[in-house]
């Protein structure tokens, strides 16, 4: 997101989001050939990988380019990667996903962490007293409102909800097709439409690039379409899609700690915090059957202790009244 940021203010919108998609799914269906994927087949197949790349596809990277006209990377990455919550929510109304209390306070520590990392500071430290009087101003809430949803944050919004329903259509087109093979054409078939608009609305898009920003749209293509899309809904076909979406969680943490490694940029003591958080909220919702095994074994343990215990209380008590009867025996004599 940080390399297309850079690149938007030398070429438009729609074209950036065409370059991240077209090129990478041909890529990525040369890597199914490659592997000797089976292609898609029936009418059922290209109808489902149709909407996906529609939903996926156009209107993700549609939303998320023009969302990032109009918003900071930093903002755009928060509200791009809240969208495990949607996917969890969808995942379990659809697939009965169980999430479990563990799986829900993972999910918020992580929406927490990754706003202490891509929000600004300043926004941060003066939440509490906005917040504080919207809640006492009906006028200054509406005004909360408003600010936070100019400046394409409700584009960015959009953008994670299409990726959030994307994630769990690709369940379906799973159904029906290899996922390689399907992640490549609703690439293509996505980035189509995109190309259409630029071609349309746009004028000019590549004639003020420069070789560095062909070197980080080739960057966004290769890695964060192609690799990362290809890996993405391989997995998602039959794992977790609440377990996988969370992942997406470590974004802003890769983003900063490279940051610091290669650029020298230094983290704040809010944004340390909020690498934790999100590791804190990735261990919890990865593990959180697990987690929840172990307390309900605790519980189990407890409670056969505790009837182990009842079921030893009337012998106990059948023992006192022998030792009262024969301490009484003993008096009278």
């Amino acid at each position: 997101m940080v390399a297309m940021k850079g690149v938007i203010p030398n070429t438009t919108p729609f074209f950036m989001a065409g370059v991240r998609l077209l090129p990478a799914g041909i890529l990525v269906l040369l890597a199914a050939t490659w592997m000797k994927r089976s292609q898609p087949q029936g009418w059922a197949a290209w109808l489902w990988i149709s909407l996906f790349a529609l939903v996926d596809g156009a209107l993700f990277q549609g939303f998320l380019a023009q969302g990032l006209v109009r918003t900071g990377a930093g903002l755009g990455s928060v509200m791009i990667d809240s969208q495990p919550l949607a996917v969890a929510l969808m995942a379990l109304w659809l697939f009965g996903e169980k999430i479990g209390v563990w799986g829900w306070l993972g999910l918020a520590i992580g929406v927490c962490g990754i706003s202490l990392l891509g929000l600004p500071e300043e926004f941060i430290l003066s939440a509490g007293s906005r917040l504080g009087e919207a809640f006492v101003d009906i006028g200054s809430f509406a005004d909360l409102l408003a600010g936070l949803f100019d400046n394409g944050q409700w584009l960015m919004l959009l953008a994670a909800l299409s990726m959030a329903v994307g994630t769990i259509l690709s369940r379906y087109v799973c159904q029906y097709a290899d996922p390689i093979s399907a992640t490549g054409w609703h690439m293509i078939l996505g980035g189509l439409p995109l190309f259409g608009l630029s071609s349309q609305l746009e004028t000019d898009p590549w004639t003020n690039l420069s070789a560095a920003n062909w070197v980080s749209l080739s960057y966004s293509t290769i890695f964060g379409s192609a690799i990362a899309y290809g890996l993405f809904f391989y997995f998602a076909a039959s794992g977790s899609l609440t377990s996988l979406s969370s992942l997406t969680f470590l974004t802003p943490v890769f983003a900063l700690l490279f940051g610091n490694l290669f650029l020298a940029e230094v983290l704040s003591p809010i944004q340390w915090i909020g690498v934790a958080l999100t590791l804190i909220s990735i261990y919890l919702i990865n593990q959180r059957d697990v987690l929840s095994g172990s307390i309900s074994e605790s519980i189990e343990e407890v409670q056969g202790n505790i009837a182990e215990n009842r079921q030893m209380l009337p012998q106990a008590d059948s023992n006192l009244s022998e030792i009262t009867t024969i301490s009484d025996s003993n008096l009278d004599r």
